[in-house]
């Protein structure tokens, strides 16, 4: 079984929000593999189903992000799953808009919610697909007001084309590997 898990925030004032890329994408993902959101936990919301021959599990923490940790813990011990048989999407300021980088494990790199999964599983060793958000326009601008703002219409029409591209990615990372998923897509 793979865990896909979407960083993001909950509440609906954070729906749109650049850091809420994970959410987003995995929305997407359940739209495309027919999987539907069918139970809320204290943890998490999370759809069932099966894609690439696999049987996968989708989850939206409930927590805030930078406690993300928390839920994929639970999620992980829940459920039995190998860490290597996670996958992780954010977003990433240091990507341009529109732009995915899958890896096979790595650091935080400054991201709070993937800092949290680190030290809750006590490993960077986990598959990761990264989004690209870009940077504010202005060197000057706060990098956490830039993430807690909601993507334009201009950035939402652009952004769709890499929520298709995560979709693509995962199921190539289902059905070929990372390995394959990383040559194709990054």
């Amino acid at each position: 079984m793979k865990l896909i898990v979407g960083l993001g925030n909950p509440r609906k004032a954070y729906a749109n929000n650049r850091h809420n890329v994970g959410f987003l994408s995995v929305n997407h993902l359940a739209k495309e593999m027919g999987i539907t959101w069918e139970r809320r936990t204290r943890v998490a919301i999370l759809g069932r189903g099966e894609a690439g021959g696999q049987r996968v599990v989708l989850a939206k923490p409930r927590a805030f992000m930078n406690l993300s940790g928390e839920a994929v813990g639970f999620l992980i011990h829940r459920w039995k799953i190998d860490v290597r048989d996670l996958i992780v999407i954010y977003d990433d300021m240091d990507l341009p808009l529109g732009k995915i980088r899958i890896r096979e494990r790595g650091g935080a790199g400054g991201h709070k919610g993937i800092e949290s999964i680190i030290l809750r599983l006590g490993t960077e060793d986990f598959p990761r697909i990264r989004v690209g958000i870009g940077r504010p326009e202005e060197a000057s601008a706060d990098a956490v007001e830039y993430v807690l703002g909601d993507f334009t219409p201009e950035e939402r029409e652009e952004l769709e084309g890499s929520l298709s591209r995560v979709a693509e990615a995962v199921l190539c990372i289902l059905e070929e590997g990372i390995a394959t998923a990383m040559n194709r897509y990054n």
